[in-house]
């Protein structure tokens, strides 16, 4: 009968992880002897090798990719167990991963970190910059444990919590008129600048404005940005034109007030949620987070139609 310790499990994990077995000591806060003999007892008890020691960086041996998968189950089995632990005692402590989408993090977190990590000091967070995408898929191999993405994702592996919604506005820094309001088809597509692929809010701006449909003109020009902050300055400098979330023009010092409109009614708008995965366990940390997010974007919280909705891609 086969006796593996949580400890192998967690270094089996992190040198599948880092591709080194001295990096995954140092992540494991123990020396690297310790690791690489733990490890080595386990596979002396399973009768194969996890891992090829001969490749560089280390790679995790066909037999063991399969055992590396029961690893993560196993392991986020220990968390919920000790979750429930803490929160039947009370406690509300731990260390935490959120993944966060560019088009929100740098705007909704300085709202609200700093306040939510001085209410409760034994949270400790780690934030993850990281596309919508790469979220979902940290969330299911359970490398991070909350998102914070463009909701809803449909996804049944994982659940929802809506924080708020912000409409999408249009930035024009050519525009003479600070009173215009918009409609879609007052956008010059020759001046358009939005994200680079892979964002999910440059691809709820091309549903806003249907550019697939029309990206056979001539005379279109869309600008990759990787961020919004560059997007900002480079529309600003090049007076080209973009549509930005709401939440995106009140925390940014780049944006000039005089220069944003809004969309004629019903107002295009996206809903931010926290997404997790459908087992997670923490759930007095996630009703904290949520409450306290909720509480500081209040502002943004109003009756929407329904269709007006940006969904995410």
């Amino acid at each position: 009968m086969l006796s593996i310790h949580q400890s192998q499990v967690r270094y089996a994990l992190q040198v599948a992880s880092t591709g080194s077995f001295s990096e995954a000591a140092e992540r494991c806060h123990v020396t690297q002897s310790t690791l690489s003999t733990m490890i080595k007892r386990l596979e002396d008890q399973l009768g194969f090798a996890l891992f090829d020691r001969s490749s560089k960086p280390i790679s995790v041996t066909p037999e063991g990719h399969k055992l590396i998968d029961q690893c993560k189950r196993i392991a986020a089995e220990y968390d919920q167990l000790e979750a429930i632990a803490d929160e039947l005692k009370g406690n509300i402590s731990g260390h935490y991963h959120i993944g966060v989408i560019p088009t929100i993090a740098p705007f909704l977190l300085p709202l609200c970190l700093k306040s939510f990590l001085n209410l409760y000091p034994d949270i400790s967070l780690s934030i993850h910059e990281k596309t919508t995408e790469e979220i979902v898929s940290l969330l299911k191999e359970r490398e991070l444990d909350i998102g914070i993405v463009s909701t809803p994702l449909q996804d049944n592996g994982l659940k929802e919590w809506p924080i708020y919604q912000e409409e999408f506005v249009v930035y024009d820094p050519s525009s003479q008129d600070s009173t215009k309001t918009y409609s879609v088809s007052d956008i010059d597509l020759s001046r358009l600048w939005l994200l680079e692929e892979g964002h999910c809010m440059r691809n709820q701006v091309q549903a806003i404005c249907e550019l697939r449909n029309r990206s056979d003109r001539q005379d279109q020009l869309i600008y990759r940005s990787g961020s919004i902050h560059s997007l900002i300055e480079m529309v600003k400098s090049n007076l080209g034109v973009t549509l930005l979330p709401r939440l995106a023009t009140t925390a940014s010092v780049l944006v000039d007030q005089a220069h944003l409109h809004t969309l004629e009614e019903p107002v295009p708008y996206r809903e931010i949620g926290i997404v997790t995965h459908s087992n997670f366990a923490k759930k007095q940390f996630l009703t904290l987070l949520v409450s306290h997010l909720a509480e500081l974007t209040s502002e943004f919280r109003r009756e929407r139609i329904e269709e007006r909705r940006v969904m995410p891609f």
